[in-house]
């Protein structure tokens, strides 16, 4: 070993003793406030949105933003460990997008609660099974996800952040040779956002759309389609390792843009971080104009939309209502007297939460 690798092998291992040192400090500072917590909440997304923030923009590389965030994330997730383990379920099984979701927003030190359906998801979260529940609410080239969007109208949960996900698809199977795929399996959405990659790279194999696609890799995983022949699977590279599965080829989506926002669903509101948004559900009176009347709040004080969705209210034939994304949080002033008018003018208005705007 030359003298000049040894020194700096010898500097990052004083840095690495530094670092043990001041994460402790950290940890047991994050403990003596979690005793003085008088609501039992541990988990505070506008403090950590406000933490990482201020890292990003202190940040002067050579780290990108993203690995700063991703490394910070850890920490305060297992500071928060210390107070308790909080539980997160989530849309499974295990190598899912909506897994990768809540591990970037909650870390590694938590326990992952899989659960069978989105459904099922609210129901953990509302009954107190969980602590918080991550779910799937759109996706950039797919659109709204109706059943998560129909789920938050009738539950009395909140939302309290939200998650950007970049999808970047791979090819998995078993087998390490990419000729010798016969069958793909996949989500229908992942199957259609890779449609034009297939039609190049494997177009004679037959394309078998499942219910997810961590179930489409362990398919891959358990079945030998024929003599010779194997199945593949359209998945996240979490997905190849939980099911040990070969990457075959990565980035395979059609649209390098593709992203999925994911909810986070909780029993308690959010103060403001700084940076937020407010989702909401207005149901707008059956008349001329309505939609114009029930926007008009909105500009009048200087509240942008970020978001509007129509959904049949499932209460009466032809009768919609809109989910709307607004920037800023409930209790600002100019919200607040926005959502009074607003109030007063829609035949239904509800508040489905604010929270911290994604960090990516």
């Amino acid at each position: 070993m030359s003298d000049e690798l040894k020194k700096f092998r010898n500097e990052i291992d004083a840095i690495d003793d530094a670092l043990l040192k001041l994460v402790n400090e950290r940890a047991k500072l994050a403990r003596q406030i979690g005793s003085l917590k008088e609501d039992g909440v541990i988990y505070r997304p506008e403090r950590e949105a406000q933490i990482l923030r201020r890292l990003q923009e202190q940040n002067k590389g050579p780290l990108e933003n993203e690995a700063v965030s991703h490394i910070f994330r850890a920490v305060m997730s297992n500071c928060r460990a210390l107070e308790k383990e909080l539980s997160i379920a989530f849309l499974g099984p295990l190598g899912t997008y909506s897994e990768e979701a809540a591990l970037k927003q909650f870390g590694q030190g938590c326990q992952a609660v899989v659960c069978d359906s989105i459904d099922e998801v609210f129901r953990a979260v509302a009954s107190s099974r969980v602590d918080y529940g991550v779910v799937p609410v759109e996706n950039s080239t797919e659109g709204a996800v109706g059943l998560t969007l129909d789920l938050l109208l009738s539950s009395n949960l909140k939302v309290c952040g939200e998650v950007m996900l970049p999808v970047h698809h791979c090819l998995l199977s078993g087998q390490s040779d990419i000729s010798k795929i016969s069958q793909i399996f996949s989500h229908s959405q992942s199957l259609s956002q890779c449609h034009e990659w297939l039609n190049k790279a494997l177009p004679k194999a037959h394309r078998e759309p499942v219910v997810s696609n961590a179930r489409a890799a362990q398919m891959a995983e358990e079945l030998v389609v024929a003599e010779n022949t194997f199945a593949a699977a359209i998945a996240s590279k979490r997905a190849a390792e939980v099911y040990g599965l070969n990457i075959l080829a990565e980035n395979i989506e059609d649209n390098p843009d593709n992203t999925t926002r994911f909810l986070v669903l909780s029993r308690h509101e959010v103060m403001p971080s700084g940076n937020d948004k407010t989702s909401l559900v207005v149901s707008a009176k059956n008349k001329p104009g309505a939609m114009v009347e029930f926007l008009e709040p909105l500009a009048r004080h200087g509240v942008s939309m970020t978001k509007l969705e129509s959904r049949p209210s499932k209460t009466e034939l032809w009768n919609y209502v809109f989910f709307v994304d607004i920037e800023g949080h409930q209790s600002d002033k100019k919200v607040a007297a926005a959502l009074k008018d607003l109030n007063e003018r829609a035949s239904s208005l509800k508040v489905l939460g604010s929270y911290p705007v994604a960090i990516i």
